[in-house]
């Protein structure tokens, strides 16, 4: 084998490694091809369970971002340093709250103990152990034992990876611990944890003990189980049961995730016409909307407001069936009852300015800016809050502004090229020394700066590819 031979085969062992490390921290977050879902009033329910479990942690709420994934797989991770995933999947899997609550209470765990970044250095600490074997690999090689040599290298990913996989299985036993204590602190039980990983993990274990050792980054889920009762069972909330608020949250949040994302088959088969529960009549109501049938989907919701009219989310929806019915004009009021009902909330904010736009144009537009600044000062990379300002901008013939809030989208779109384009020609109009302007500075300098590194990475890859 020659010199150049063996640098090829050592890279490559390198690099398998690297991608199966990196794929055992990034895997999860692959679900983005599902999209996230945002809505309000699931937000707000995830953040009633989420909060408590923060502060019994040590950690500030505000800190912390909850997004939901729509994958039907049952899953939670965190990711990009304090962000819980939650999938649609795990959400509708769970049979109570306390069994939501405990996979979140486990995810808090991995943020508190600074799981993440533990994780980097485990991974950069297994190189270590790898790299030695490839180099043995090298050596036996090169004193004539080619077979020795080629099963050493190729061996070097599982030497690298047994190494690491026993720094996930301590975290993973670590958040599990952590979960029973913050249950305990906010006075709930961690049966609902148990629970969980008997019916909707467990059974799978028989496929995972099958798995090679060193790809084990889980411990096995019985082994997790019995840790968690022996904990649980001494626990001073062992008995205790959710709330009904708590409940009312997760059936409603149920509801609605099973209208929005299901079929109409599927929706009415687990909430036939039989069934006059609010929950049932919510996610009907949402099954016939999707389906343009406007009359039913009407039918359903006005039961229920008239039976709950301070509901925000009642009056949200409302409001968003008329308006993508086209009665952009008939949603404003519900819209803006929502927003009197539920003050401060973003997504409620930015479905009333877009009714306003489409309604009343120009005459509307004024409103909607200060809705929308409102917003985008509360989530300033929601790049959907951004087109709609820029859409009202333009409704008022304030190009230059039109011009930066479309630079604002793109910037959060990670689109850094558009956004230079359209920081750079709101710039040319702005008064000087103006907040605006510098804004637009701002986003030509550090969106021009990105586009640079993204080339000098390109080009250190095609560097490489080359070398190779």
């Amino acid at each position: 084998m020659t010199a150049s031979a063996l640098r090829s085969l050592v890279a490559r062992a390198a690099t398998a490694f690297a991608a199966a490390a990196m794929l055992m921290l990034c895997a999860a977050p692959a679900a983005f091809a599902q999209g996230l879902i945002r809505d309000a009033e699931i937000e707000d329910t995830l953040r009633a369970y989420t909060n408590p479990l923060l502060e019994a942690a040590g950690l500030n709420p505000n800190d912390v971002d909850i997004y939901i994934v729509n994958d039907p797989s049952i899953n939670a991770f965190v990711s990009g340093g304090q962000n819980i995933f939650v999938h649609t999947g795990l959400i509708l899997a769970a049979d109570e709250p306390n069994e939501l609550i405990g996979v979140l209470a486990h995810e808090t765990g991995h943020i508190s103990g600074g799981h993440l970044a533990r994780s980097r250095e485990a991974m950069n600490r297994s190189m270590t152990p790898m790299l030695i074997s490839i180099g043995l690999g090298v050596l036996a090689i090169a004193a004539g034992a080619p077979d020795a040599g080629a099963a050493l290298i190729s061996g070097s990913q599982a030497f690298g990876m047994a190494n690491f996989v026993q720094h996930t299985q301590a975290q993973e036993s670590a958040a599990d611990q952590a979960a029973v204590e913050y249950l305990e602190a906010t006075g709930q039980s961690g049966r609902g944890l148990i629970s969980f990983f008997n019916e909707n993990i467990r059974p799978y274990e028989f496929m995972v003990r099958r798995a090679p050792p060193w790809m084990m980054t889980h411990p096995f889920s019985s082994d997790r189980v019995e840790s968690l009762r022996r904990r649980v069972e001494g626990g001073a909330h062992l008995g205790a049961t959710d709330s009904p608020e708590n409940i009312r949250r997760f059936q409603f949040m149920q509801a609605k995730l099973v209208g929005f994302i299901q079929s109409q088959g599927q929706t009415l088969a687990r909430y036939p016409v039989s069934d006059r529960s609010a929950p049932a009549r919510y996610a009907r109501a949402v099954a016939y909307y999707r389906v343009s049938d406007l009359p039913r989907a009407r039918a359903e919701l006005e039961s229920l407001i008239a039976e709950e009219p301070g509901n925000p989310y009642y009056q949200e929806l409302m409001g968003q069936i008329l308006f993508e019915n086209g009665r952009a004009e008939e949603s404003i009021a519900y819209h803006q009852r929502s927003i009197e009902l539920a003050p401060g909330q973003p997504l409620l904010e930015i479905n009333l300015a877009r009714a306003l736009n489409a309604a009343r144009g120009r005459s509307g537009a004024g409103e909607a800016v200060a809705l929308l600044q409102r917003a985008v000062a509360r989530e300033p990379d929601n790049a959907f809050a951004w087109r709609e300002l820029a859409q009202s901008r333009d409704l008022l013939g304030e190009e230059a502004l039109a011009q930066l809030a479309s630079a604002e989208q793109n910037f959060a779109m990670g689109d850094y090229a558009a956004a230079v384009s359209f920081a750079e020609r709101a710039r040319r109009t702005l008064p000087r020394n103006t907040p605006s302007f510098q804004r637009a500075n701002d986003i030509v300098l550090f969106a021009g700066n990105e586009m640079r590194e993204r080339a000098a990475r390109e080009n250190g890859r095609r560097g490489l590819s080359i070398t190779h």
